[in-house]
Formats: structure tokens, C-alpha cells, sequence
């Protein structure tokens, strides 16, 4: 399936959500780049990603496309059962940059290595931005391309919750944006 995306002219092979597939994307891999795959492979990941896991992909991904969902513990425990989502997640998007740098982009504005962060805004600040964006500036890069998106809707169980239960203001959606600009990053995407 690879090739025949590379033969259909895709750009990439974008990998979404295959952490727990990393073992059948090696084999593949090792078989279609000796049938001549060429293009990135994309690891698209919500970013609660092992160490380990992240190491065996060294030198296999070019474009690693982690979230950075939580800057801090509580809401990561209250909202996803993982209290230790910002440790895993850090330490995972710290070894993804060791891999493959800041984003590359071809002649034509294309993507073809590096990281490119996503952070979702949430309601009431419980995304942690101000620390994600903390963390990114001085300890991955400035130079770090961050997509901050604001298209949180509140569905299931967010539905009437006193926080999680309403859109994300376009005033929490500016200040995002003005925290990723005081941290000192540049390469910030609004979406």
C-alpha cells in the first residue's frame, strides 16, 4: 500500500494513530524500501508514546506529528486516565527531535523531515499551554513548528461538564497564541 501511494504521487505515507502496530510498520517498511519507497513516512501519534517505542523508529520515520495534549498532570489524569501523560509525552517528543530535527520543508512548501507539534486548546486552560510551550521553547527548539488549534467540541461524557462542556473562547485561543509567541516561538500555525 505504501508504493502504490508513492506511485499515486503522494507526498507522504502518513501513519495515524500506530503505536501498536510499530512491529508489522518495520516489516513493511523493510519491504517497500527495497522495492523502492522514497517518500516520508509520517508517524502521526497522540503523543503517549514509550521511549522504547520511539527508538526502535530512529532513522524509519522522517516526520514524526506528535500532540502535545497536557502541560500538566490533573487534567491529564481526570480527562484520560493518564497522570503521566506530560512525562511520557515530553521525554517521547524530546527523543522524536533527536531523530529527525526541525521541520524541513521542500522547494515547494512540502514537509519531507522533522517535527511538527500539535496542541490542542482546551477550555479553562486545561491543556497546560503556557507549560507545553514552555517545554517546547527551551527544550526541544524555537525553531519547533507548532500547529495550535482551537477546534476543540465538546461530545459524550464533555457534554455538560462545567469546563469541558463548551467551545474554546476566541479570547483563550489569542492568549494561546501569545503564550507560544512569549516563549519564543515562531513557527506557530493557527488553526
Amino acid at each position: 500500500m505504501m508504493l502504490q501511494l508513492q506511485v499515486m504521487g503522494c507526498h507522504n505515507v502518513n501513519l495515524v494513530s500506530p503505536t501498536h502496530v510499530v512491529p508489522n510498520i518495520l516489516a513493511a517498511v523493510t519491504l517497500a524500501a527495497k522495492q523502492g519507497l522514497n517518500i516520508p513516512l509520517v508517524y502521526n501519534t497522540g503523543g503517549y508514546d514509550s521511549l522504547e517505542t520511539i527508538r526502535l523508529l530512529d532513522g524509519v520515520v522522517d516526520i514524526y506529528m506528535p500532540d502535545m495534549k497536557y502541560g500538566e498532570p490533573a487534567p491529564a489524569k481526570e480527562f484520560s486516565l493518564a497522570p503521566d501523560y506530560p512525562e511520557v509525552n515530553f521525554a517521547a517528543v524530546k527523543e522524536m527531535h533527536r531523530q529527525v530535527g526541525d521541520l524541513v520543508l521542500d522547494q515547494n512548501g512540502v514537509a519531507v523531515r522533522g517535527l511538527l507539534v500539535r496542541h490542542l486548546v482546551l477550555p479553562g486552560g486545561l491543556a497546560g499551554t503556557e507549560k507545553v510551550m514552555q517545554f517546547i521553547a527551551e527544550n526541544i527548539s524555537k525553531e519547533t513548528y507548532v500547529n495550535i488549534m482551537a477546534q476543540y467540541r465538546p461530545y459524550y461524557q464533555a457534554t455538560g461538564h462545567p469546563v469541558l462542556g463548551r467551545r474554546v473562547t476566541a479570547k483563550e485561543y489569542r492568549d494561546a497564541l501569545d503564550i507560544a509567541c512569549r516563549a519564543g516561538l515562531y513557527r506557530v500555525q493557527a488553526l
